[in-house]
């Protein structure tokens, strides 16, 4: 669904159907003032934040057209973090236009918000798009075995530092939870933490539905809170939007988005080179205990959308915590 975004002249972020509902024209072409949006066809003008016409300039003494009660399709959004969320609440994504059969609430759910740690910090965004369907981004996103080979490097890790880990996962609302736990030790930068604050490290990692992963680093009173969305663009191409913060002195924000940027690239190099191979539609498989994290999310996602056919209460694949083994 093609959105128009902005902010009004006091800030407020709003989100509108990006099409005007007089011939279709993209309102995205046209000029904002910072109140209302106005259409480049035609010149018809709607309230930013509520998507209400309150001019069709072409309408003459004779026209008894009633323009407040043409809607463009407004959303109710939210902006955190640098992001502005859109609930979509239908089920075909009809926006509100206060019309009985479309009605839906002027606001959603909370936007999700990352969690920090302190009044100071600094944070940062980096995103990247992949050329495969939504499912192959998120399964790559907290696949836990890829990185020996994905993401070789000097301040990372080698194939040659593989061994055997053990890690608990928990069920929550809508996802699984990595319990708490010390990080690899193959993993330079956790061991550069732990020398600096001489303390110990320990790691959550959360994946909730649909498509966000999130992470929380704490060594005393140093801290890394980061969290990954995959959203898709089109049945074959989707975005990783990564957002982090922390509050480590010794980390500038130009050296995280270095080293952040070369671990999208090597994701995104890697997903264009698997998309050469599912072109051919070939047959997958997913093993334990290395790809359980990837079985979660298909059954969550099949359970949710079974949930809201039925309306019953969504069951979740994991009846309890779970300690999962695997090489990497």
């Amino acid at each position: 669904m093609p959105l128009v975004l902005g902010r009004t002249s006091e800030g407020k972020a709003f989100a509108m159907r990006d099409s005007c509902p007089h011939r279709g024209m993209p309102l995205s072409y046209g000029h904002f003032d910072g109140q209302t949006v106005e259409c480049g066809y035609h010149g018809w003008r709607f309230d930013a934040c509520t998507a209400r016409c309150v001019e069709v300039p072409s309408l003459s003494s004779q026209d008894k057209l009633k323009v407040d009660r043409i809607f463009a399709g407004h959303y109710p959004c939210e902006e955190r973090d640098g992001y502005v969320w859109v609930y979509m609440a239908s089920r075909d994504r009809r926006a509100v236009d206060n019309s009985p059969d479309t009605r839906v609430p002027e606001t959603g759910p909370d936007a999700p918000e990352l969690p920090v740690f302190s009044k100071k910090y600094k944070i940062t965004h980096l995103a990247c798009e992949l050329p495969s369907h939504v499912d192959q981004g998120i399964i790559g996103l907290m696949d836990p075995a890829h990185g020996p080979f994905v993401h070789q490097s000097w301040f990372w890790r080698s194939k040659h530092s593989i061994h055997e880990k053990q890690k608990q996962f928990e069920p929550i609302p809508y996802g699984f939870r990595m319990s708490p736990h010390s990080p690899s030790s193959n993993s330079a930068p956790y061991q550069l933490l732990k020398r600096i604050t001489g303390e110990g490290v320990t790691t959550t990692i959360d994946f909730v539905l649909p498509n966000m992963r999130l992470e929380e680093i704490h060594s005393g009173k140093m801290w890394f809170s980061s969290r990954a969305t995959v959203t898709p663009v089109r049945r074959d191409l989707c975005r990783i939007d990564f957002v982090a913060a922390w509050n480590l002195p010794f980390l500038p924000v130009f050296l995280f988005r270095m080293f952040g940027k070369t671990f999208l690239r090597q994701d995104q190099e890697t997903m264009i080179k698997q998309a050469e191979g599912l072109k051919h539609d070939p047959k997958l498989m997913l093993i334990d205990d290395a790809d359980r994290p990837a079985k979660w999310y298909f059954a969550l996602k099949a359970n949710l959308l079974e949930s809201r056919r039925t309306g019953a209460k969504m069951e979740h694949p994991m009846t309890g915590p779970v300690t999962l083994r695997w090489r990497s």
